[in-house]
C-alpha cells in the first residue's frame, strides 16, 4: 500500500480501462498479448502501457508480452477487486436509482447494502430488493453496520451533512454524484463525479474543435 502511494492519479486512473479491456481480451479466449497489441486495443502507447504496469511490478516477457489472464488478476488486485466493499446510497432519485438498478457494481464486489432519501414518497419502494429507509435512520443504520463506502446523490445544499453522518460514522469511502467538493479528513477518500463538470470539458473541447476549423 506504501508503494500504492508514490504512483501517479494518472496512472491510477487508468487502471480502470486495462481492467476493462483485459476482461474483454479473456471473453474473447486471448491468451497472451504484447505491449503495441494492447496499445492498439486501448489507445494507450506502448511505452506508456509498460510504464503504467511497471509501476506495480515486472508483469511482461520479453519476446512474449503479457499473459492475459495474469495481469487481469493483478490489476484486480492493485485495484482492490479481490474484497467485497458493503455501499450504502444516499438519495434515491434519478441519479441514485440508476446507481442502485446497475448490477455490474455487484460482480464487481460492490454491494449494496441500504438506500436512505428524505422523500417520504420514496421511503418504503424497492429498488432490487432492498427497501428505501428514511434518512433520519442513516446514523443509526452505520452504528450498527460496518459500511465501507457511501454513494451520495443528494442535492448540494445537503451533501456536506450527509459526508459528515458517513465520516463520523467510520466510512472511509465517499463516491460523490453531488455538484459540490466536500471537506473531509486526510484518511477518507472521496471519489467525486460531477456530471455538469464533464458536460462541460466535452462543451470545451467541442469549442476547441470548432474554433480550429474557422
Amino acid at each position: 500500500m506504501d508503494k500504492k502511494k508514490n504512483i501517479s492519479m494518472a496512472v491510477i486512473k487508468r487502471l480502470p480501462k486495462y481492467h476493462r479491456y483485459l476482461s474483454d481480451l479473456m471473453k474473447n479466449d486471448v491468451d497472451r498479448i504484447s505491449s503495441k497489441e494492447l496499445s492498439e486495443k486501448i489507445g494507450f502507447t506502448a511505452s506508456q502501457i509498460r510504464q503504467d504496469l511497471n509501476c506495480f511490478g515486472d508483469f511482461g516477457q520479453q519476446g512474449y508480452g503479457y499473459n492475459v489472464s495474469e495481469l487481469y488478476s493483478q490489476i484486480c488486485n492493485i485495484l482492490g477487486l479481490t474484497k467485497l466493499y458493503r455501499t450504502v446510497l444516499i438519495g434515491a432519485g434519478n441519479i441514485g436509482q440508476a446507481i442502485a438498478n446497475y448490477t455490474r457494481f455487484d460482480k464487481l464486489g460492490f454491494g449494496m447494502k441500504a438506500i436512505f432519501d428524505i422523500n417520504p414518497k420514496l421511503i418504503g419502494i424497492r429498488i432490487r430488493d432492498i427497501e428505501i429507509n428514511d434518512i433520519d435512520y442513516l446514523a443509526d443504520y452505520l452504528k450498527e453496520n460496518a459500511v465501507d463506502i457511501g454513494i451520495i446523490c443528494v442535492p448540494s445544499n445537503n451533501a456536506q451533512k450527509v459526508c459528515n453522518i458517513l465520516v463520523e460514522n467510520g466510512v472511509r469511502g465517499i463516491w460523490n454524484f453531488a455538484p459540490v467538493d466536500l471537506i473531509v479528513p486526510e484518511d477518507v477518500k472521496v471519489e467525486d463525479v460531477h456530471l455538469s463538470d464533464s458536460l462541460l470539458t466535452l462543451s470545451c473541447l467541442l469549442n476547441d474543435i470548432e474554433s480550429s476549423d474557422s
